[in-house]
């Protein structure tokens, strides 16, 4: 058991302990007789179940669960939101099943509880396997019903609240998961009121030192920064009676973590941050907000560059509001923020703020639950996509950690993606098929690498093909969840095709000696081959084969044994002999070069079976290869040759040796792009004061292109002597 904390963290928790005769009252305010009569038999229905436990701090478990529902009550969430927050641990805590809460409290409880009830019953090789399980779970349960991360966000809320029965390992590692999780969640939601909360809560976890000092210091400002506010408030509440704005003027001040945040990524002194107290104006209409703007720069000088306006293009969370810094008296720098009554509102509750399941024909549902829906259509796509649990997580962290840019497609419409987006991301945003046939890209009319970063204002267009497909390059530089998810379900769809297609290759040429094809292979063998390499059909097997993890000829043993004697039969060495395997450099990634020995068409090649990565191919004189008559008498080395058609772009390396004169360099480049070679990388190094090696790795299509390239740089009498290494 976790050991308890001190006397005064225990006595801070009792004092905030919440009676279920508190919560009916709560959600009277909002809700009928009959739905606080249902709440209550809840309360009973949960307190039975928990009778006895407790929590590291002594207190009744079922405390807890009451103050779950009272931080949704206190967001007006309706009765099954509340009833299902009473009772989200009894499937995880008790003996109580789905079926026995579906009996008594309906369908919708039910699913509600199970979606934010951990994965208990299944063994994981470790925490982080859990940990990304339990977060999928509740994930796609919130995207059939998004009441279920308001339970869980409600919940993880008062954890934190009470973190100080725990131990530090122990709380330092649930603040760190509240970070990378549920804080992005609660801000992509748009639930500030949470967000802020955990965020101080997580920095009081983690940081606890640095928590109390940074509390006294704004505590400290806030009584200098008192009279400035002041005079403010005056001068512009007396300019808004004069105009006939109805208003109200409000005083912010910056939560700890945002203060500590800035400090931090900025390398600022607390004495620099000058927005930590700031003033909120909030009008009845959107013309209001920016007559209110107009006067607050009539009034006090604006700062240049620090305008914003979130209402003509609110954030991802549906957060609307003008933001604008000022000199305020004494040159002092103050931020105001101007927003309507209704967006206020939204900025502390988010989605809460209009509940779809309260009204789901009001206006509100529109903006804030479209918004909402359409992140969660994401985490579907990206579960479908992802390979595991682990994929999965970090493909949602990725989604939900971004700042935003704003560009235009050529239509003229606004997109917003994260910040250092590429046009790749853009392409996988309009669609996944432009995505996946993208070649190109404009920037503002001109063409630009596929891994330029967009910025605000600029308008994209994508360049398609039909018969273009993902690169894996691309993984390098995109950002969002969307594109990076799409990717790589691509390729492991094109990699499984691709090694299927070549492990039907490497058999069939290896059953060719024996007078077989693979669909003359009896029924029997392939059956007892398939069940003994534990594959369930023909497929697996032979993208196993493919993807080198089996040698070909040792699965045509099992495929045709009555052929294949346990001696070095005829037929054994036959099928090792065999015709040697055509290379044509179109097969995909079942088929890579080497990167010891750089083989291009027109070199004398071998090949070697890597599991994982299928054939590797080798230049013969390669020296990491073993002498070649070691290689005939190695199941995973196979006899390959260029096919004759060989086609495509293969890398190679060409060391210059160069007399040290000014523009080699730039003339040895220029000669090289002339012969239609592209330059991967270039480096030099020094040689004696009086000349220098220069090494170029370039592509080439074959050995002939090479040469007519090394007879080029050979004509430059700078250049002393040319290697291929």
């Amino acid at each position: 058991m976790a050991d308890v904390g001190t006397q005064g963290e225990i006595d801070a928790i009792t004092e905030e302990r919440f009676l279920i005769s508190d919560l009916c009252d709560l959600i009277a305010e909002y809700m009928d007789q009959e739905q606080v009569k249902e709440v209550y038999r809840a309360y009973l229905f949960g307190a039975q179940l928990h009778e006895g436990q407790s929590r590291i701090s002594g207190e009744p478990y079922i405390y807890h669960p009451i103050a779950v529902a009272r931080i949704l009550a206190q967001m007006h969430m309706d009765v099954k939101s509340i009833i299902a927050s009473i009772l989200h641990d009894v499937l995880e805590d008790t003996p109580a099943t789905r079926k026995l809460v579906e009996r008594e409290f309906g369908t919708d409880v039910a699913h509600l509880v199970d979606g934010v009830s951990k994965l208990t019953t299944i063994k994981f090789k470790n925490k982080i396997e859990q940990q990304a399980e339990n977060i999928q779970k509740v994930l796609l349960a919130m995207a059939k019903d998004i009441r279920v991360i308001m339970i869980k966000l409600a919940d993880r809320l008062h954890n934190m609240r009470t973190l100080g029965a725990l131990r530090p390992d122990k709380r330092r590692r649930i603040a760190q998961e509240t970070l990378e999780i549920y804080i992005p969640i609660a801000n992509r939601l748009g639930i500030f009121t949470i967000r802020h909360e955990l965020e101080n809560l997580v920095l009081k976890a983690m940081y606890p030192m640095r928590y109390r000092v940074l509390e006294h210091a704004v505590e400290k400002a806030g009584g200098h920064r008192k009279e400035l506010i002041d005079k403010i408030n005056q001068a512009l509440g007396a300019r808004l009676v004069e105009m006939g704005i109805d208003s109200q003027i409000v005083s912010r001040k910056k939560h700890l973590f945002s203060v500590y945040n800035k400090m931090k990524e900025k390398g600022l002194p607390f004495s620099k941050v000058l927005d930590v107290y700031a003033l909120r104006v909030l009008v009845d209409s959107v013309d209001d907000c920016y007559r209110v703007l107009g006067i607050v720069h009539n009034l006090f000088k604006p700062i240049p560059g620090r305008f914003k306006d979130y209402i003509a293009i609110p954030k991802s969370n549906g957060y609307q509001s003008l933001h604008t810094a000022l000199y305020g008296p004494h040159g002092i720098p103050m931020e105001v923020q101007v927003r309507t009554v209704e967006m206020d509102k939204f900025a502390e509750s988010g989605i809460a703020s209009h509940w779809l399941y309260k009204s789901p024909d009001e206006k509100g549902e529109i903006t804030a639950h479209a918004r909402a829906r359409d992140w969660l259509t994401g985490i579907l796509e990206m579960q479908q996509s992802a390979g595991d649990s682990m994929e999965f997580l970090e493909n949602v962290k990725v989604d939900l950690f971004h700042d935003e840019v704003y560009v235009y497609t050529p239509d003229g419409d606004i997109m917003k993606l994260p910040r250092n987006a590429t046009p790749v991301d853009f392409a996988y945003a309009v669609h996944t098929d432009i995505g996946n046939r993208c070649v190109a890209a404009k920037l503002d009319h001109s063409f630009v690498p596929l891994n330029t970063p967009l910025y605000s204002g600029q308008t994209v267009e994508i360049v398609t093909s039909p018969g273009s497909r993902p690169n894996a390059a691309w993984l390098n530089y995109v950002v969002t969840a969307k594109a990076r998810s799409n990717i790589r379900n691509y390729l492991k769809n094109m990699q499984a095709d691709e090694a299927m297609s070549q492990g039907r290759r490497l058999l069939e040429r290896c059953l060719k000696p024996l007078g077989m094809r693979l669909d003359d292979v009896k029924k029997k063998n392939l059956e007892s081959a398939l069940k003994e390499y534990g594959f369930d059909d023909i497929s697996g097997l032979l993208e196993d084969v493919g993807l080198g993890n089996r040698p070909p000829s040792l699965v045509v043993r099992k495929l045709a044994p009555e052929r294949i004697s346990d001696g070095e039969s005829e037929e054994t060495k036959e099928m090792k002999s065999q015709s040697a395997l055509a290379i044509s450099g179109t097969e995909g990634m079942v088929v890579s070069y080497g990167r010891c020995c750089y083989p291009i068409p027109g070199d004398a090649i071998v090949a070697k079976l890597s599991k994982g990565r299928g054939i590797v191919v080798h230049r013969v004189s390669c020296k990491n290869l073993e002498a070649l008559n070691k290689r005939k008498d190695s199941d995973s080395y196979i006899d390959v040759q260029w096919a004759d058609d060989a086609s495509g772009d293969f890398t190679c390396e060409i060391k210059l040796e160069i007399e040290n004169k000014p523009g080699l360099l730039a003339r040895t480049a220029t000669i090289i792009s002339d012969c239609d070679v592209d330059i991967e990388n270039v480096y030099m190094e020094d040689r004696d004061g009086f000349s220098m090696n220069l090494f170029y790795q370039i592509k080439v299509s074959n050995r002939d292109h090479l040469a007519m390239l090394m007879r080029r740089l050979r004509r430059v009498s700078s250049v002393m002597r040319i290697i291929r290494l």
